[in-house]
């Protein structure tokens, strides 16, 4: 199969823009940066996650659901961003969340009030437990005669893959474009399926630049080893040639003290950035991946030529959460 032969809402504003940093790149004297803006992706702040639910909600739609169910943090962007494009296409969103850790009605959990999205808070938090959670929720609806569909963590499974598969794609012929070759892409390893179609995508379209995955805490164990298989999802659901773990470099050094816990080398990076591009990172997702790019630049793991790539996925709301450590 194709992937331009699976079933596809347009949602997202694409392409989003690729833009030259110009003032980071001469403060960090590296090679030459570049942001991948699917900040911009057009609906409920933008983010990642609206490529991957163009092929997810075609799914539960042509499924007839009434209902979409997903999981995540209590401050999930994932999870809005589904609230939203459920809101847009006349489905009930019902997100099932860990409890928040914080009081009050603040970042994303305040979206998702305004959304009118039916929150639902598990007792226990992990996504194995956050899963079966939202199996019970689901099968609670079932009962009341409606038709769930749920969503994986991140939407990280087979046709959120593709939806970053495309987006590798539609990166290389913006370089091209541009008459430049990318070297590596660095961005913020969450559920994993974002660098799943990366390199899904660098496979099936023969592009050469490295899928770097900086690590934020919210998954344990062989990061990479998950990142393929999700990817491999994508892979069958496509009849294409699998991926391997060796196809993406993961950095495990920019966690900090754990998933949602703002680092000091995150907090400098989204004021780094912010004060010389004028762009807002967050503190659980991107601003620990930009530490990771700018500590590579750094220490000389990357080189002073070249084309870096900075894909920007979102999670402007999380600034607000976390606003005691920027005081």
């Amino acid at each position: 199969m194709k992937t331009e032969e699976l079933p596809r809402l347009r949602l997202a504003f694409l392409p989003t823009p690729l833009m030259k940093a110009e003032r980071l790149t001469r403060e960090l004297g590296g090679p030459t940066l570049w942001l991948k803006r699917d900040d911009l992706t057009g609906l409920a702040f933008g983010g990642n996650k609206i490529r991957k639910l163009e092929f997810i909600m075609a799914d539960a739609l042509a499924k007839g659901a009434t209902h979409v169910l997903t999981i995540g943090g209590a401050q999930s962007n994932h999870a809005m961003q589904t609230a939203a494009v459920a809101r847009r296409l006349g489905v009930a969103p019902v997100l099932v969340l860990g409890k928040p850790r914080r009081p009050g009605l603040c970042g994303n959990l305040l979206l998702d009030k305004i959304l009118g999205a039916d929150v639902r808070f598990a007792t226990e938090y992990g996504a194995e437990a956050l899963k079966k959670a939202m199996a019970v929720e689901a099968e609670k609806l079932r009962a009341e005669g409606h038709k769930p569909y749920c969503i994986p963590l991140g939407g990280s499974g087979a046709l959120g893959v593709v939806g970053y598969a495309l987006a590798a794609k539609e990166l290389a012929e913006q370089a091209h474009a541009l008459g430049m070759k990318i070297d590596r892409v660095y961005a913020a390893f969450g559920s994993g399926g974002t660098h799943a179609g990366l390199a899904l995508g660098k496979k099936i379209f023969g592009l050469d630049f490295e899928v770097v995955a900086v690590n934020v805490g919210a998954v344990r164990g062989d990061g990479a080893a998950l990142i393929a298989e999700i990817a491999n999802e994508g892979a069958d659901l496509l009849g294409a040639a699998h991926v391997s773990a060796g196809d993406v470099t993961v950095v495990n050094d920019y966690v900090g003290e754990g998933y949602a816990i703002p680092s000091p080398e995150g907090i400098a990076a989204i004021k780094q950035v912010a004060q010389a591009e004028g762009i807002f990172l967050d503190p659980v997702y991107t601003g620990k991946a930009m530490a990771g790019l700018i500590g590579d630049i750094r220490s000389g793991k990357i080189g002073k030529n070249g084309n870096v790539v900075f894909l920007h996925t979102g999670g402007g709301p999380g600034l607000f959460v976390f606003a005691e450590h920027f005081a």
